[in-house]
């Protein structure tokens, strides 16, 4: 679905916001298709999915209970839980340490792909910068990890193969290999949510029954795996970054 019209909200934020994000484009010299109107719909969709974030984990906190938990926590425990079991299943003892960016990952992109079975709002992730966005967070994290875990020797080590005198072929191999990492997790991300939005619209364009509701459950199933496979993905990147050699 490309963007040709402006979402209430976008119109909010571009009617009183607007200057300030034109100062922040002008900063990074960044050029708006529209200067007078510089807020994009999946920029201003990005904004309202982190104010929801905010806004129900401040409400989850205050209503926090050990003997009288509710329906949020319980939701918000089974998540935590089955995200701590992948982090030890695929890096190790030590994958807890690394919940915090894992979670996070998952949470944003699960909320920013369901936002757009919304009536008059759209999945962020639908526009190819918001998943590259991510993807580049994720690129860099691990390989920052990687540094920090293992030094520069350590760490390239890993790219040049367990073979030494097969090293002069892996090498590029595998550097090729993760830099292509960023592209493949974007398009996976992107294609799958411009595709299900796409079926979720035809089907609505042609019946206002029960089919459209049959779809949009398929959507929320693809934004759920979607941020499933984002997030297995980072931490599958993660633990072989931070592994050792003789693990």
């Amino acid at each position: 679905m490309q963007e040709h019209h402006e979402l209430w909200f976008t119109e909010l934020l571009n009617n009183y916001f607007a200057g300030p994000a034109k100062a922040v484009l002008n900063l990074f010299g960044i050029h708006a298709h529209n200067p007078d109107r510089p807020w994009a719909n999946f920029v201003a969709m990005e904004i309202l999915v982190a104010l929801i974030i905010v806004v129900l984990f401040g409400i989850l906190r205050s209503k926090l209970s050990v003997e009288r938990p509710g329906k949020l926590q319980h939701i918000f425990e089974l998540i935590y839980t089955f995200l701590h079991g992948q982090t030890q299943d695929i890096i190790g003892h030590d994958g807890p340490k690394y919940l915090t960016w894992a979670g996070t990952l998952f949470i944003f992109i699960l909320f920013a792909n369901l936002i757009g079975i919304i009536p008059t709002f759209e999945s962020p992730t639908m526009f190819p910068p918001v998943p590259a966005g991510a993807a580049m967070a994720t690129f860099l994290y691990y390989n920052i990890l990687g540094f920090a875990h293992q030094g520069a020797i350590g760490y390239f080590k890993h790219f040049w193969g367990p073979v030494w005198w097969l090293g002069f072929l892996m090498f590029p191999i595998e550097i090729i290999s993760h830099l292509a990492r960023p592209l493949s997790l974007t398009i996976r991300l992107y294609a799958n949510m411009l595709a299900g939005e796409k079926i979720t619209l035809v089907f609505l364009g042609l019946t206002y029954l029960l089919v459209p509701a049959v779809f949009m459950g398929f959507h929320i199933f693809v934004s759920l795996v979607q941020a499933y496979i984002f997030t297995v993905l980072t931490l599958i990147y993660i633990g072989g970054a931070v592994s050792h050699e003789e693990h």
